[in-house]
């Protein structure tokens, strides 16, 4: 198996070196429907097609899943996913929030530093006030501080295990989908809003407008208290505009880069003055909204938002830049321009409805394609969470983490790297990612016992030094001196530490950051640590699989897109054939587990798997 391994390795780079990465027709339609918007036909429309639908709309499926899409016609199959809101879907259940979050924690101030200022300032901070008399007065304060940034980083983590398991158990996949492509798109990170409630709500008003009207998507997320947050809405006031939303809502989220100037950024800035929130709502705050004229791409007014968002509507570029975008994430990075044109002519022309737009993108053989089928590297989360519905997993398994898993991959939700989200397409694989990708399939199907402990909640040496220091029974000051040996000798202090240890009259920062991670561990539930609950030799003897081909090409089929090619299928047959002693499936079943992870893991390795 490891020399087999090393060559799967070897070949994954070498396939990825690769300028075109199909490897395979595999039910990719012929060269002429590239760029065809001909409504693909029910003659046409085979279960391979069907799975390709589902890869791109969802997160993948199983054999039965697909098989109940082709069934149908491709309209009520492409109906079936993009009308979701038909669907019942009352199994999801809401977030089980933790309850880390009080009022008197608003506003959260901006650094250790601002939560003590406003303490000595008002007398309290974060609902916390400065202790009468004794020791270290700031001290509950800092705790404070340290603790909600700590907790809501671990609610976060579980807001985006909660993301994945919806994904898993929804029976509306588009909905989740299309919410991945606007959390992309409008890129808000959670490392400045920090606060999972805020993030919460955005990535539900993704659910509601995602295939509703562009327009009123752009200006829901406008006024959405995380974006206001995370492009500094606070900060853009009359008489000192900041120009941070007004410059991403033209680059990144409508426009795109030279279809306007500098001005009409300063310009659009001053018309959303004053646009800011109130913990989780909208608010206008008239006295800072710049009433005066201003000049917009061409038209005069005294403009605010609103009518900063429809003046951009207005123009062809924006119709014409949503829909290559939307087009290279659900169709290919190979774009025709005469489809392109003709889809954003269809945009605008509807008002900007996007259902009539996607609908038309789905049923075209252009989305079937050999320039579409199976040509787009998986991102980290659609490769994690479409092999659990490959599988069968419905329960999001805890080990391995589904958040260290794709941050590894180099995608972690809620926390897009910077305004423009996601790159995407090839930078998804470099050598490091290439062999984490291999490493998650091995701890899905072999999982370290190690990881049965929540990787979000292991204590930094430092904590672990302190905490142990504390129980032997030294003072906070000699517990959190990193040069004391044994709380007493202060000539082993360094200078830095010799400072911090003078300037802790008032707090000391160490032990805030230590008591803080400890209070957040205890009231951030914790994620259920389990392996995924997989049965592989029960879908053998399901399928009534008697050979070693035969699961061979059982399992191709049922995890790839395009099949193996020959010398590695081959390769598989060899391999299973080996570790089974035999090429008799029946007299192997009371052992016929473990190999067939083996297999499997393999399979999870290859090329072709790194494709949707």
């Amino acid at each position: 198996m490891q020399h087999l391994w090393r060559t799967t390795v070897a070949g994954l780079i070498l396939a990825f070196a690769w300028p075109v990465l199909g490897l395979a027709d595999g039910g990719a339609g012929p060269a002429h429907w590239v760029g065809d918007g001909t409504p693909i036909e029910k003659a046409e429309w085979t279960y391979d097609r069907a799975g390709h639908l589902l890869e791109r709309l969802g997160f993948g499926g199983t054999p039965d899943e697909i098989r109940h899409l082709a069934a149908v016609t491709p309209e009520e199959a492409i109906d079936s996913l993009l009308n979701y809101e038909q669907v019942e879907n009352q199994a999801i259940l809401d977030f089980d929030e933790s309850g880390i979050f009080d009022p008197g924690m608003e506003p959260f101030p901006r650094s250790r530093a601002e939560a003590v200022q406003w303490a000595r300032d008002t007398g309290h901070s974060m609902g916390i006030f400065i202790k009468p008399d004794g020791d270290r007065p700031f001290q509950h304060v800092v705790n404070k501080y340290f603790y909600y940034l700590r907790s809501n980083r671990l609610e976060s983590h579980r807001l985006g295990q909660y993301w994945a398991q919806r994904i898993l158990q929804t029976r509306r996949p588009f909905e989740e989908k299309i919410a991945l492509f606007w959390h992309g798109h409008f890129a808000t990170s959670d490392d400045k809003v920090r606060d999972y409630r805020k993030m919460a709500g955005q990535i539900q008003l993704f659910r509601e407008y995602g295939t509703g009207n562009f327009r009123d998507l752009v200006l829901a997320v406008a006024q959405d208290p995380a974006m206001l947050v995370f492009l500094d809405a606070g900060q853009n006031i009359k008489g000192r505009p900041n120009e941070n939303f007004a410059r991403e809502i033209l680059e990144l989220f409508t426009m795109g880069i030279g279809n306007y100037t500098e001005k009409d950024i300063r310009e659009a800035a001053r018309a959303f003055t004053g646009w800011t929130n109130d913990s989780l709502k909208f608010v206008v705050n008239a006295e800072l909204h710049d009433e005066d004229v201003k000049t917009f791409l061409g038209q005069t007014g005294n403009f605010d938002g609103t009518e900063i968002v429809d003046i951009v509507m207005s123009h062809d570029s924006t119709a014409r830049f949503i829909t290559e975008k939307l087009y290279r994430y659900f169709v290919s990075a190979d774009v025709p321009p005469q489809r392109i044109e003709h889809l954003a002519t269809l945009l605008k022309a509807g008002d900007y409805e996007l259902k009539p737009l996607l609908k038309e993108m789905f049923i075209a053989r252009d989305f079937y394609a050999s320039h579409a089928f199976s040509s787009q590297i998986k991102s980290p989360v659609q490769l994690v969470l479409s092999t659990y519905r490959k599988l069968g997993v419905t329960t999001l398994p805890g080990v391995p983490d589904f958040n260290e898993s794709t941050a590894a991959l180099g995608q972690k939700l809620l926390y897009p790297p910077n305004v423009a989200g996601w790159e995407g397409g090839r930078s998804w694989i470099t050598p490091a990612t290439l062999v984490e990708r291999g490493n998650f399939a091995k701890q899905v199907l072999f999982p370290d016992i190690g990881e049965y402990l929540s990787p979000d909640r292991a204590l930094t040496q430092i904590y672990r030094d302190v905490g142990g220091k504390l129980d032997r029974g030294l003072d906070i000051t000699s517990a959190t001196v990193a040069g004391s040996v044994d709380g007493n000798n202060m000539s082993t202090m360094s200078s830095s530490d010799m400072m911090v240890a003078i300037s802790d009259e008032e707090y000391n920062t160490r032990y805030g950051a230590y008591h803080g991670t400890i209070m957040a561990m205890r009231r951030v539930k914790p994620v259920p640590r389990v392996p995924a609950a997989v049965n592989l030799a029960s879908m053998v003897q399901d399928q009534n699989l008697v050979t070693v081909p035969a699961v061979i090409d059982y399992f191709q089929k049922r995890l790839l897109r395009v099949p193996l090619v020959k010398d590695h299928r081959n390769a598989l047959i060899s391999f299973l054939s080996r570790e089974l002693g035999t090429e008799d499936i029946g007299t192997a079943l009371s052992y016929l587990e473990e190999p067939l992870r083996m297999l499997v893991h393999l399979i999870m390795s290859s090329p072709e798997y790194q494709l949707s």
